[in-house]
């Protein structure tokens, strides 16, 4: 791959105007073409703050973590955009966006086609991730090693991918199920699969999954059955 690869970020964004703005000023800008904002039905000032980082903002009223993402990958193919790599993190500024250079480094580098930011792995802040959370991560990639015999640390959100490899696996998941489908998926064809460490930091604001009960619950059960689906 060339040494400055066409890199497009997709970010899913539910009411985060307090730090979608501070994610997309920090993407290293010399090393991405397109950052897309995937506007999930917020009633905030989310894709306003977006827009005025320098973000393109998708909408997509269908809530749903991976319609969000399904949606950034849309605008894609409908403007003929064909970008080498695809980048996703969350709008919520756990992850460092500046990070995103060592992310793709192993795909330009050493030919892998994707690449987990590791949470697990990284420097992680106290209360950054919930017990459920930590819990859930081991017992997920438990799961993937055992049956896929693929080895990961984590489910993180930020990661990168081939394109044409995302293309191929024909993400279907709308919900919460969306990384662990991408990994399963990556797993069973056989993909070049690293991680790297990454250090992640306590969210702006409440998360919509791990800081409701409701929302733990569908999101593990989303998960697992997610593994098991594709066996």
């Amino acid at each position: 791959m060339k040494i400055k690869p066409h890199i497009a970020v997709i970010i899913p964004a539910f009411n985060e105007e307090n730090s979608v703005g501070k994610v997309v000023r920090d993407i290293p800008k010399e090393w991405v073409s397109e950052i897309i904002v995937a506007n999930n039905n917020s009633n905030d000032q989310t894709p306003i703050n977006a827009r005025a980082a320098g973000a393109i903002v998708v909408d997509e009223p269908i809530q749903g973590y991976g319609n969000a993402c399904l949606k950034g990958m849309a605008y894609l193919v409908e403007h003929n955009i064909t970008p080498d790599i695809v980048v996703y993190l969350d709008a919520d500024y756990s992850d460092y966006p500046e990070e995103l250079i060592d992310l793709v480094k192993p795909i330009i580098e050493d030919g892998y086609d994707m690449v987990i930011g590791s949470r697990a792995l990284g420097d992680s802040e106290k209360s950054s991730m919930t017990p459920q959370q930590i819990f859930g991560n081991k017992l997920a990639t438990k799961l993937i090693k055992w049956i896929y015999k693929v080895e990961f640390t984590d489910l993180g959100p930020f990661r990168a991918i081939r394109y044409d490899r995302l293309l191929e696996i024909e993400m279907k998941d709308k919900t919460y199920g969306w990384t662990v489908e991408m990994q399963v998926k990556a797993a069973k064809h056989n993909f070049k699969c690293t991680e790297i460490p990454v250090k992640y930091r306590v969210r702006i604001g409440k998360s919509k999954v791990s800081g409701t009960l409701k929302g733990t619950i569908m999101a593990g059960y989303k998960i697992i059955t997610t593994i098991f689906k594709y066996i």
